[in-house]
This record gives C-alpha cells, structure tokens and sequence, in this order.
C-alpha cells in the first residue's frame, strides 16, 4: 500500500478532529451533556463534574470520514465499521442515559452486554461470510491452531475483552486517548506489515481521530469521550487483531488495557474471597493517583509503558 495514504488518512482524521472540536464541545456544553462523577471516585475528580462529555462524537466522525475516502470498501470494511460504530452505538446509549437521567451508571450491565453481544454475532457472521481464516496462529512462530467453530466464540470473547478494557483505561484526562493511539500506530504497522489495507487505513485513520481529540482531552481536559468513544475504540482494535490474525499479539500490543481490566478483575476477586483489596482503588490508574502520583504522571507513565509494549509487540511481525 503507498504510505501516501496512510499519511493522508492520519492527517485527514486529525484535522476534522482538531476542527470538531470548537463547534462539538461548546454544542455539548449547552445541551448540558456535562459528566457525573463516581462518588467513590478519587475526589480530586469531584471538580471535573460537569465537564462535556460524549465528545466520542468527534472522534467518531473524524474516523470514518477518513476511512471511507481511503478505504478499498472490501469485505473488511465492513467488519471494521460494524465491530467500532457498533460498539460507539452501544456507548452512546450509555452516555445518553446517564446524561438525561443525570447520574453515573447508564444501560446496566445485563443491557450493555446485550449490545455489545448483539455487535459481536453480526461480525461473527460477517467473517463467516467472507471465509474468514478460524485458525489462531502464536505470534513470532508458524504455528497455528484450527478452532474451527470455536473461532466464533472466541471472537466474541476478544471484543468483550477488548471493548471493556478499553473501557477501564478511559479514566484520567488523556490516558486512553494517547494510549490508544500508540496501539493503533503500532496495528498500522502490523497491518501494512502483513498486507492488510483496509486495517491499515482504519488503525491509521484512528491515530489521527484521537490525537486531534487529545487536544482536547488531555489535562486539564475540555471534554470526554464518555463510553461512545473508548467502546468505539475496543470495538474497532479487536476487530483489526482479527482481520490482521494477531488476536494473541493484541495481549501485548494493548497491554495496558490488560493490565487495567485485570486490575479490576483481581480487586473484585480479592474483595468478595477475601474481603481485602489489593489496590487502593481500580481500574489500577486510580491506585496511582491515591498513592500520591499527579494526574499527569500516571498518565505518561501509562503512556511510556504502552509504547513499550508496543514495539515489544511489534518485534514479532518485523
């Protein structure tokens, strides 16, 4: 592929993002989308109450008009539009609810996995159709495994995975933002590597998206991107680690949000088995801030450490 379009695509969908920005937020602002803040939350983060959210609107928008006028609109265009508009749509209605109804919790969690299932089948069905591969292959190896139908739950179990992990990071003012466009850069390479056009433009297309939206997100923070964005975003770097067969690589790729989803899951394991947490508080960002890090600095440090990962995960396709 030329890298003409990758470059294009990235600077297409930053500056749409950079242009959303001053007319979507002060829009947000009016029509009193404004965020409720946790009360068990760090309470440092009482103040931000208020702040415009929803703003997964920009990012979004500024992705898939980047990803229409550069993709090839093959089969895995449509895989990628289904697994991040899907996902978006799901945390729209969230965000939607919490927004009218003014408080934290939005669909509850029978209803959000119900949606995000629902999403997970129709690309399920959408790489049936297009014979997608059922085989798992272990990065930096030629070995492979046919699940043959498995394959399918195993789809839905990654865009579980990754949607709701992708979720957890979504906490500090640019932490998932710069996050995940250090996943996506590192997917584009991935796909460009093993010649996969459509995840290409659509990873690139996303660094541009959250990067022009980190001009806006990151500390102190204009706006957020509430659950449209960051289900948006799990939705869309699950289905690039499927269409590319680095499912496994996604581990180490999107390590951070590994580490955020397992911070959850073992302090809620901790608590019910033992009555004891491990953390101070989870996701594990919020650990950080109660120990006595800035907001900036756990956001960096998240930062440093995913691009770490990345190009750890990156030495496996190169």
């Amino acid at each position: 592929m030329d890298m003409a379009v990758i470059l294009f695509s990235i600077g297409t969908s930053f500056l749409l993002a950079v242009l959303l920005g001053p007319l979507c937020i002060p829009l947000l602002r009016r029509l009193k989308f404004g965020q409720q803040i946790r009360e068990e939350g760090p309470q440092s983060h009482l103040k931000k109450s208020g702040t415009p959210t929803m703003g997964g609107i920009i990012i979004m928008i500024a992705l898939m008009v980047a990803f229409l006028r550069f993709s090839d609109k093959s089969q895995e265009f449509w895989v990628l539009l289904t697994a991040s508009l899907g996902f978006g749509l799901v945390g729209f209605l969230d965000d939607y609810i919490k927004i009218v109804f003014k408080r934290s919790l939005g669909l509850t969690a029978r209803q959000k996995l119900l949606g995000q299932l629902l999403f997970s089948v129709i690309v399920c069905a959408l790489l049936y159709h297009m014979h997608h591969s059922t085989e798992l292959l272990v990065p930096g190896t030629h070995i492979g495994f046919d699940l043959g139908w498995f394959y399918y739950p195993f789809v839905v179990i990654i865009m579980f995975a990754a949607s709701n992990s992708v979720n957890f990071t979504d906490g500090l003012d640019g932490l998932l933002a710069g996050t995940s466009a250090i996943a996506f850069g590192a997917f584009t390479v991935v796909a460009l590597q093993l010649s996969s056009n459509e995840s290409a433009v659509f990873s690139a297309a996303m660094v541009g998206a959250v990067l022009g939206f980190l001009v806006y997100n990151a500390h102190p923070a204009k706006v957020f991107m509430g659950d449209m964005g960051s289900l948006g975003i799990g939705g869309g770097i699950a289905a690039v680690a499927i269409l590319t067969k680095t499912e496994l690589l996604l581990v180490i790729i999107g390590g951070v949000f590994v580490l955020e989803m397992l911070s959850v899951i073992l302090q809620v394991g901790s608590f019910k088995l033992r009555g004891k947490r491990i953390f101070k508080m989870s996701p594990i960002h919020h650990h950080f801030e109660l120990i006595g890090w800035s907001e900036w600095k756990v956001v960096t440090v998240f930062w440093s450490v995913g691009l770490v990962l990345a190009v750890i995960g990156l030495l496996f396709v190169i």
